[in-house]
């Protein structure tokens, strides 16, 4: 077989698979080879088809693609004569072409000048080795038929001018009406705008019907005007601050990170939609939540191939190459529960990071390098070569429709101004902009270079201009007559059923019970394995155990944290709501409570039983994520931005971890209702309780999500029943408002013989913000009440009956945001005659629940009350690392609160 091959590989190469012809090579190189090195002494067509090899994989070292260079790349050593094994005196030796050229042989010279044409003009192109041979031979064909120089009509290259003209007028005209206000222009990289243009042109053309577009400041406003058609009067009343608090709700953002979203019909009628996700500063953030917003498309639509709904990722060169996210949300690409088949990556590489030039900004030669480490295709493109720019979109797009695969687009162009349009670049690049500020525009180029080939009359130009400049001033004109602010579009699509809530609407009863008949059925279902299946015993035991925590008496305490869970999910399936969980060791569980996949102990066959309820159930999704908070909490609340009818989870494998993605929290999830006016209803699942094991696993950090707290923000919540978990889980579905749910779970009561609930508190009841004590039957006697929330309720609980004491209760605070002063107030009106009131964390005192509860508390108790706080002292780390101390200020912390 190989024999046969390596024969068919001696007479004519190129009929031989790329991979095959790779290893043959090196075989017959390995005794000639020396320092990279091909020898004389090889056979002339082992020789040649090195050298079109070598043109394919280094030609782009030698590509023109900086706008701004002061001299032309030199020939890299992989290219030279020497390294690949000819003399100058063969330049005119005929060799074989293998279909590079029309004729079997040419001259040596011919073949290197027509593979330089090719490879090393204004185009560089990465791509051999990266991906599959059958990407390799399509795109070969592709541009060795072409020469990489595309033949456009003049119709085509009459709209390459307009658009860049438009793309060009509109800086200059926000440079000139708002001098001095920021807008991070894309002066410099206008040919941005066609070639997005270009992707949902040809991307529509390819089936595609929608895209997600998540991108940071630069040229941001050109991209809503002139690629998204976001009126001019809207971008131009951003600009003169037309601001009526009655109009508007929430605190808003800055122009240049605000989302929008329009429906747009392409050239040849194709209608799409289009998404410009919101984000904050913090550069490359945004590029797991569009994934995630892609991904809930994907499913919610159906799209199973991903071929209708595609990302473009916009980055720019310094961030591409510093931020670590981009790295985790690459990972992303052939991942099972995170694959959106491909994103399209353009790099508007101006050759800058506000300052900091690339030498001292990334250690590779090109700011796409990431690209190398998943195989990724990459167009490098001079932004003054708009023709070939828009070729390599045309291919760059097919490639990911074709082989479902990420691609980069590497724009090489330049800033124009500083920064921003009030910073001045020659402080730190006073030679770049020297030449910078002498350079004609790229429109201005390629108006003269179409002139000039007879494409456009320079008549035709000049009325083009002047046509979208009055245009331009008209708009403005109509606007100050008007002085309409721009209220953002918002809750609308899919969203149209939801409404907004104070925290008042939030404590409104929702109805979350189940039919205890429905629940022994449901549980039934997802508690029997497959005839054919071998569970671990282990896992069998556990799931007749569950069987059985529901087919005795409904009020008897049973029910565990991990079944309550599953009830909860199970529930919502039967019903036909979509469950998406992930998070690092979800499907088990981090604490092995959970397993909602088990596996086949002969043939590693995995089954997920809660995907085996009844045929019209809601779908389940479980992934282990990698392990990243950062990417995947992101990814999961874009997830949760496009699909509001769905329960999307993020768990942290411990709550620790949860601040590795403290981005992600702080810019996103606390506070994108108020900022960009989106709904999310993310729950975060973050195991929280000191448990002895150190600084490291003990706190999810309590203290830093209620400080985000505010505007009625989010909910926070402590729980500590299974019952409460079941229908704090269920209501974050069934009630038609989207907040965020941060949920503190336990790890040390997942099998703790008091955290049980009965079938009868799913069966009937609701979510309590607070739990009064039970167990207190004369109130009235009360003279101490500590509130507390989460684990060491059970820790007081079990003090309190140890000390035989009736005169202290113990309420628990569930919610802690937002706190329900009401139910507060009802509970204790009940205490009449008590005066002491104490606070109990578990936390240090600079950390948990106090500095939130405190203000609140002090002005709710009686005047002649006393408030105390009883926890930790102060400290740096959460924990301390020994576990015998840690049982002794746990004693110390039961001990304060009962004497």
């Amino acid at each position: 077989m190989i024999e046969e091959i390596y024969s068919q590989y001696l007479k004519d190469p190129s009929k031989v698979d790329a991979s095959w012809c790779r290893f043959f090579e090196g075989m017959e190189m390995a005794s000639t080879l020396q320092l990279g090195e091909v020898s004389l002494e090889g056979s002339r067509d082992v020789r040649i088809y090195h050298l079109i090899e070598s043109y394919r994989t280094f030609g782009h070292l030698m590509a023109k693609i900086n706008p701004v260079a002061t001299r032309d790349p030199v020939l890299p050593r992989e290219l030279t004569l020497e390294t690949l094994g000819f003399l100058k005196s063969e330049l005119d030796d005929h060799f074989p072409t293998y279909g590079l050229l029309e004729t079997k042989k040419a001259p040596l010279k011919e073949i290197i000048e027509t593979l330089q044409k090719i490879y090393c003009h204004l185009i560089g192109v990465e791509y051999m080795g990266y991906q599959s041979p059958e990407l390799e031979k399509w795109l070969q064909q592709k541009i060795e038929k072409c020469r990489f120089r595309p033949s456009f009509s003049i119709e085509k290259k009459h709209k390459i001018f307009r658009e860049l003209n438009k793309a060009e007028l509109f800086e200059v005209f926000l440079h000139t009406k708002y001098v001095g206000q920021k807008r991070f222009s894309l002066e410099g990289a206008e040919t941005l705008i066609p070639v997005l243009i270009e992707v949902i042109e040809t991307g529509a053309s390819l089936g595609m019907d929608e895209f997600v577009i998540g991108m940071a400041h630069r040229g941001r406003l050109n991209v809503l005007a002139n690629v998204m058609h976001k009126s001019y009067q809207m971008i131009f009343s951003e600009f003169e601050d037309y601001y009526d608090p009655d109009l508007t709700e929430g605190t808003g953002d800055v122009k240049y990170h605000r989302g929008f979203s329009s429906d747009i019909v392409t050239q040849l009628g194709h209608p799409v939609h289009i998404g410009l996700t919101s984000n904050p500063s913090h550069l490359e953030s945004v590029d797991a939540v569009a994934l995630g917003k892609v991904r809930a498309k994907q499913v919610y639509r159906a799209d199973e191939e991903k071929k209708r709904i595609c990302p473009i990722l916009i980055h720019g060169d310094a961030a591409l190459s510093g931020q670590g996210i981009v790295y985790e949300t690459m990972q992303f690409y052939g991942l099972p529960g995170y694959s959106v088949g491909g994103t399209l990556h353009i790099v508007v590489n101006n050759q800058i990071g506000f300052t900091t030039l690339p030498k001292d900004s990334r250690s590779t030669p090109y700011p796409s390098d990431i690209a190398k480490a998943f195989s990724a295709p990459v167009f490098h493109v001079n932004a003054e070569d708009p023709e070939g720019c828009i070729y390599a979109t045309e291919l760059a797009i097919n490639l990911r429709q074709r082989f479902a695969c990420d691609v980069f687009i590497d724009l090489n162009c330049y800033r124009k101004y500083g920064h921003n349009e009030s910073d001045e670049p020659a402080f730190t690049q006073p030679l770049e902009y020297k030449l910078i500020r002498k350079k004609k525009t790229i429109r201005q180029m390629y108006r003269d270079q179409l002139i000039s080939e007879s494409d456009l009359e320079k008549k035709m130009a000049e009325e083009c201009e002047k046509e979208f400049t009055v245009e331009l001033r008209e708009e403005l004109e109509q606007l100050k007559i008007k002085k309409e602010q721009s209220i953002p579009e918002a809750f609308g699509g899919v969203w149209k059923a939801y409404r907004r809530a104070d925290k008042n609407d939030l404590f409104i009863p929702v109805n979350t019970s189940v039919e205890a008949a429905v629940l022994r059925e449901i549980a039934q279902k997802f508690c029997t394995l497959p005839a054919s299946f071998h569970p671990n015993l282990k896992i069998k035991r556990l799931f007749d155990q569950r069987k059985q925590m529901v087919e005795g008496d409904e009020n008897v305490k049973t029910i565990d944290w991990g079944m309550g869970e599953h009830l909860a999910f199970g529930s919502l399936l039967w019903e036909g709501t979509h469950v998406r969980l992930s998070g690092q060791d979800s499907r088990r569980g981090t604490f092995s409570q959970r397993h909602a996949m088990v596996c086949d102990q002969e043939d590693s066959a995995k089954y997920f039983p809660l995907n085996h309820l009844k045929e019209s159930q809601g779908r389940f999704d479980v992934f282990n994520s990698p392990l990243s908070e950062y990417a995947v909490l992101g990814f999961e609340f874009g997830y949760s931005l496009s699909y509001p009818s769905a329960l999307v989870l993020w768990e942290a494998q411990f709550g620790d971890f949860v601040n590795g993605a403290q981005v992600v929290i702080d810019q996103y999830i606390s506070s994108t209702e108020q900022k960009w006016y989106r709904f999310s209803g993310l729950v975060m699942l973050l195991p929280h309780g000191f448990e002895g094991q150190g600084p490291e696993h003990s706190s999810a950090r309590l203290e830093r999500f209620l400080q985000l707290s505010g505007n009625a923000n989010w909910q926070i919540v402590n729980p500590t029943t299974p019952a409460q978990y079941f229908h704090l889980l269920r209501r974050q579905v069934l009630r038609m408002v989207r907040k965020p749910l941060i949920v503190f779970t336990p790890k040390g009561l997942l099998r703790h013989p008091q955290a049980l609930s009965a079938l009868s508190k799913l069966e009937r009841g609701t979510f309590q913000e607070m739990i009064d004590d039970s167990q207190i039957i004369e109130k009235g006697k009360v003279n101490r009440i500590l509130f507390c929330s989460g684990k060491v309720y059970y820790d007081l609980l079990k003090e309190r009956e140890n000390r035989g004491i009736h005169h202290i209760a113990i309420v628990r605070v569930e919610q802690l945001y937002p706190f329900h002063t009401d139910r507060f107030t009802s509970i204790l009106s009940a205490y009449s005659s008590c005066k002491e009131f104490y606070w109990v964390q578990e936390e240090p005192r600079n950390m948990g629940g106090w500095d939130y509860i405190r203000p609140i508390l002090n002005g709710l108790i009686p005047k002649q009350g006393e408030f105390h706080y009883v926890g930790r002292a102060r400290a740096a780390s959460p924990a301390i690392g020994s576990h015998r101390m840690h049982v002794k200020e746990q004693t110390q912390i039961l001990q304060m609160a009962f004497e």
